[in-house]
C-alpha cells in the first residue's frame, strides 16, 4: 500500500519565492539592513504586483533576517532554485523581476558566487 502523494515529485505552493535579508546590526557591522534592503524590498514586492506575477502559482516576495552571507550584501535569494543575488539599485531589482521572475532568465552580473559569506 502506497500513500498517496508520497510518489509524485512535490509540487511547489509558488514558482518562485523570493527573500531579501532585511537585517540590521547595531554593533557596526556590514548588513544588508543598511543598504537600502528595505526600499528593495518594497520595489519588488509593487513590481511583482503590477506585473500580475503575485500569487499561488507565481511569485512571493517575503522579509527574510540574516541570511548568513553579509559580505555580498544587500542580498536576495530565490527558491526554488536556491538563486542567490546582489543588488545596488531600484534597476537591479527591476531587471530580476523582469528577466528571473517573469522571463525565467537568470540575471548572470547581479548571481553572487557560493563562496561569498559573512
Amino acid at each position: 500500500m502506497t500513500t498517496p502523494g508520497l510518489s509524485e515529485p512535490p509540487v511547489s505552493y509558488y514558482r518562485h519565492h523570493v527573500f531579501f535579508c532585511l537585517n540590521e546590526r547595531s554593533n557596526g557591522e556590514n548588513a544588508c539592513g543598511h543598504h537600502g534592503a528595505q526600499q528593495a524590498f518594497e520595489r519588488c514586492k509593487s513590481q511583482v504586483k503590477a506585473a500580475g506575477l503575485a500569487g499561488p502559482g507565481g511569485v512571493r516576495v517575503n522579509k527574510a533576517g540574516c541570511l548568513d552571507r553579509c559580505a555580498g550584501g544587500p542580498m536576495l535569494v530565490i527558491y526554488p532554485q536556491g538563486t542567490w543575488y546582489t543588488y545596488v539599485d531600484g534597476q537591479d531589482i527591476d531587471e530580476i523581476v523582469e528577466s528571473h521572475l517573469r522571463g525565467g532568465q537568470p540575471v548572470e552580473r547581479l548571481l553572487t558566487p557560493p563562496s561569498v559569506g559573512r
